[in-house]
């Protein structure tokens, strides 16, 4: 069975995050919350290093429940910066919060996370067809409008190419590479451009 390149390192966690999580369409709040937090932390490490945090985010975050996440004290986040199970980062950290705020007030405005997202790429994945790595792009002209417009809206930590990845991770976009066993089973055709 081929992979893409990224997932073969013989981690099992790793693996099974290509194998089942990478590129499947992801269109709850709470799901997108989370990898939109995650992906603001890997800024600058390896989704690897994230990934094997990951447990340690959703205890340290509460489950990534924005209601909870907003009303983090400056103290609590104080508290997350001691903890092992994440990165240490004070902005990361604190991004966690100003992003649950940023989510809550899109809510009080009967806006969705969702719908927002999934309105750069018209609501279905864009499916590509990438034959190798070196094929795929960091950023795009979506991404580029994503993070645009979640900065405008208060986000933090949401530059194009942690919007790419975001995409990426949430199915907005599905990247695996051609010869990639999952590319087929999530609608690609096999034809490479």
């Amino acid at each position: 069975m081929q992979r893409c390149g990224w997932a073969i390192e013989g981690d099992p966690l790793y693996v099974d995050y290509h194998d089942r999580e990478w590129g499947v369409p992801l269109r709850s709040e709470q799901g997108l919350f989370e990898l939109l937090c995650l992906e603001g932390a890997q800024a600058g490490l390896s989704w690897r290093t994230i990934l094997h945090k990951r447990e340690g985010y959703r205890r340290a975050f509460l489950g990534f429940d924005p209601a909870r996440c907003a009303r983090l004290t400056d103290g609590e986040l104080e508290e997350r910066l001691a903890d092992p199970g994440i990165v240490r980062n004070r902005r990361k950290v604190a991004s966690v919060r100003q992003n649950a705020q940023a989510l809550l007030a899109m809510r009080a405005r009967g806006e969705e996370l969702s719908g927002l997202l999934w309105s750069f790429v018209g609501g279905e994945p864009e499916i590509h067809a990438f034959a190798s790595l070196g094929d795929v792009p960091p950023r795009s002209e979506v991404s580029d409008a994503m993070s645009r417009e979640l900065r405008r809206r208060g986000f933090s930590f949401v530059g194009s190419t942690i919007c790419y990845s975001l995409m990426q991770s949430a199915g907005l976009v599905m990247d695996h590479i051609v010869r990639c066993f999952r590319h087929g089973e999530l609608g690609g055709t096999g034809v490479t451009r």
